[in-house]
């Protein structure tokens, strides 16, 4: 790696007598920089005089370096700046380092040992920094540093005047960072901790010796460094080991159940949990994100309300990635023995998909408290006495991604009176970034709780359809495994009923029993792998019966016709006979048998994406350098993928050459890779490493890989990846 230099740049460093500073002082100098060394030359307190400044200039300058010294005070930064301009000419990098204690408990704290600290420390840092930036904006380049402190971040004992003006020079950054950036003005905060003379009576005498500013001192001169892109970052480092900070929001909670509704003290308090909550919690950048990530809520919170108004309501949040897909699809008897089910294991395979059953998941309510707030009165539904009766899912949107979060909404849309039990009918709503994905409906039987006069069927139940009276068209038999149950459990249903043998026999079973949605998924699998070609986009709608359990271990026989594009299917367990899965179908947009599927188009991404301008500069890179392109002699597509979709496909021709958004325009490419537009930034910018993004399946590669590695090179060259 070639060395990262600094020269002809003008560096000022506050505080470098001695500790961070000098570290500083010295790593710039040797690299290049012509250094002004500022230290006032007092102590921790602020109180003395010495020459410290003079020995760290004569060290860099025996060295081969270049610097001068300076004694002026912060509190007084035009001075220190003008020594930069009187001596150098010009100023490009500062680094506000400089700072006193003045410990004491709050109560203890006198007016004067809070304004001394804020003086050196903060003022101190407004006054040079001040003093700087005109230079900085003139000259279209700036680099400055402050210095924070945990203490700041986090607060200490005995420090609240530190603790102030550190966290205040967080919030000057970043206020300077955003009034910097179209003047290439990079601001940005360094939280050491190190050995030095604020430290060196207050640090145990072997973590003294260890914490060597030398260890920071890169991390800080790697910050100012001409390359360096980021601004308004908070860096912490301490023993050669860094780590970022950054503020961030919890999602929130209204305060009140309706638009309409009061705010009171007692509605905070009830939606106080909510508020706290740090689950799914996200940085936003600047005040704007502020403003319209609330707008946004408070929108949603609206829209909400009006479905709301309509149906007593429950709403949940899912995610899912990579992982989840293929735990779920072993979990239904996916198996790397069955080459077809590859893509459904295996997150870099060309057409790596998830099963269409997969998200009942998102869908399912069974800790949602509708069905007992939807109870008749006098009757209770809970986990002892429920039963998953009957399940449909049908797609409405596009066919969802390989990886991402849905929003769902629960309610009840009916209770029937069985007799001797209660069904609640049970529909689900999953949106995706506001779109509506899909929709589904369970019927939960509730045992014993029937007989109190409701209707027996409801015209808001989508209906089972019996099996045609014939013989099936297709039939397809897999053994479960005797560890079945305990795989699904995984994907989220951990009832013990399904793995503690002490419960299964209180329920009645020899064993613990086979989740029926387990089951489905199976069946779901053998009609998806029989009539669409085992593409899962394919599938609109899928409607089952829970007829009766199954053991892990036992053979399932799924049974299939076809009538149109409806595949109807019924389950049994071969060893005893048993229909446990009744009155199914599934419909498909089309039916097939045999064959590959076509490739789906990519959807459209609403927009410009960022990995455009990389492939632009491919184009002009492409075009001035035709021979080098044709050398490597491969046709290469890229498939652009958002939350899991292909939404822009690019092709690369390096036959002809030539580099154009869309499909090939003759035969098939050597090589296809499928990757994210935010994943295929950070491969061009070098922040992720396509080796690593191919192992953790972030990069699928199709075809010819060695060729894709011929490929490399020359994008790296050439296009700057």
């Amino acid at each position: 790696m070639d060395q990262l230099r600094f020269d002809g740049r003008v560096a000022v460093v506050t505080g470098a007598g001695g500790g961070l500073g000098k570290a500083y002082a010295l790593l710039l100098g040797s690299r290049g920089a012509k250094v002004v060394v500022n230290d006032l030359g007092s102590g921790r307190d602020g109180s003395g005089k010495s020459n410290f400044a003079d020995a760290v200039v004569k060290e860099i300058k025996d060295k081969g370096g270049v610097a001068v010294a300076d004694y002026n005070s912060v509190v007084e930064g035009e001075k220190i700046i003008k020594t930069a301009i009187d001596n150098f000419g010009r100023i490009d990098i500062l680094i506000n380092n400089a700072g006193i204690l003045r410990d004491k408990s709050f109560t203890k704290m006198s007016e004067q040992d809070w304004d001394l600290i804020h003086a050196v420390h903060l003022k101190g840092a407004f006054k040079t920094t001040h003093a700087a930036w005109e230079t900085f904006r003139k000259q279209k380049y700036g680099r400055i540093i402050m210095t924070s402190s945990n203490a700041g971040l986090f607060g200490n004992f005995g420090q609240a005047n530190y603790s102030a003006a550190k966290l205040g020079l967080v919030g000057l950054a970043n206020t300077l960072a955003l009034e910097g950036a179209k003047y290439n003005i990079k601001v940005n905060t360094i939280v050491p901790t190190a050995a030095s003379r604020l430290t060196e009576d207050i640090l145990p005498p072997e973590m003294f010796q260890a914490m060597k500013p030398e260890l920071i001192a890169p991390v800080v001169a790697y910050m100012v460094h001409e390359s360096f892109e980021d601004s308004g970052a908070v860096i912490d480092s301490t023993l050669g080991f860094a780590t970022k900070t950054h503020l961030v929001r919890s999602n929130g909670a209204p305060l009140k159940k309706k638009p309409s509704d009061e705010v009171t003290i007692e509605s905070v308090k009830e939606s106080w949990s909510k508020v706290v909550n740090m689950n799914g919690a996200k940085h936003l950048q600047k005040i704007a994100d502020v403003t319209l990530d609330l707008v946004d809520k408070l929108q949603e919170f609206e829209e909400r309300s009006k479905l709301d108004s309509e149906r007593d309501s429950y709403w949940t949040t899912y995610a899912y990635n990579a992982k989840d897909l293929v735990i779920y699809a072993l979990g239904v008897g996916a198996s790397v023995s069955n080459a077809s089910d590859l893509k459904f294991l295996y997150e870099s395979h060309e057409e790596f998909s998830p099963l269409p059953t997969f998200f009942i998941l998102a869908g399912m309510c069974m800790e949602a408290p509708v069905v007992q707030n939807a109870m008749p009165p006098g009757k209770h539904a809970d986990f002892t006495n429920i039963l998953h009766g009957e399940q449909y899912i049908e797609f409405v949107g596009d066919f969802p991604g390989t990886e991402g979060a849905f929003t769902t909404r629960c309610y009840v849309v009916d209770i029937l009176d069985k007799g001797s039990s209660a069904v609640a009918i049970v529909n689900s709503e999953i949106y995706q970034n506001k779109q509506l994905i899909c929709r589904t409906q369970q019927h939960i039987f509730v045992l014993g709780q029937g007989g109190f006069g409701g209707p027996r069927n409801s015209k808001l139940a989508v209906g089972v359809e019996n099996a045609p009276k014939r013989a099936p068209d297709a039939v397809v038999e897999q053994r479960t495994a005797e560890d079945q149950a305990a795989v699904y459990r995984m994907s989220g249903d951990l009832n013990p009923l399904h793995i503690d043998p002490n419960v299964a026999t209180a329920s009645g079973h020899q064993k613990p029993i086979l989740h029926g949605l387990a089951s489905l998924g199976f069946s779901a699998r053998h009609v998806l792998a029989k009539y669409s070609n085992n593409d899962a986009s394919n599938v609109k709608a899928l409607k089952a019966r829970f007829v009766k359990p199954v053991l892990p271990g036992q053979t399932l026989v799924t049974e299939m016709w076809v009538e149109g594009n409806r595949v109807h299917f019924q389950t049994k367990v071969k060893e005893s006979g048993n229909a446990v899965i009744a009155g199914a179908y599934m419909d498909l947009k089309k039916v097939s048998s045999g064959g590959a599927p076509a490739a789906a188009a990519p959807a459209s991404s609403g927009g410009a994406l960022k990995s455009d301008a990389l492939f632009a500069k491919i184009q002009e890179e492409v075009k001035k350098n035709a021979a080098k392109a044709k050398a490597v002699n491969g046709v290469f597509v890229y498939n652009i993928t958002e939350n899991g979709k292909n939404v822009k496909q690019w092709t690369l021709d390096l036959k002809t050459p030539e580099v154009y958004n869309g499909a090939p325009k003759s035969g098939k490419a050597d090589t296809t890779m499928t990757i994210s537009d935010e994943d295929l930034v950070q491969v061009a910018a070098g922040t992720l490493n396509p080796q690593v993004a191919y192992m953790k399946g972030k990069l699928k590669i199709a075809g010819n890989l060695m060729l894709a590695q011929k490929l490399g090179p020359l994008l790296k060259s050439e296009a700057k990846m």
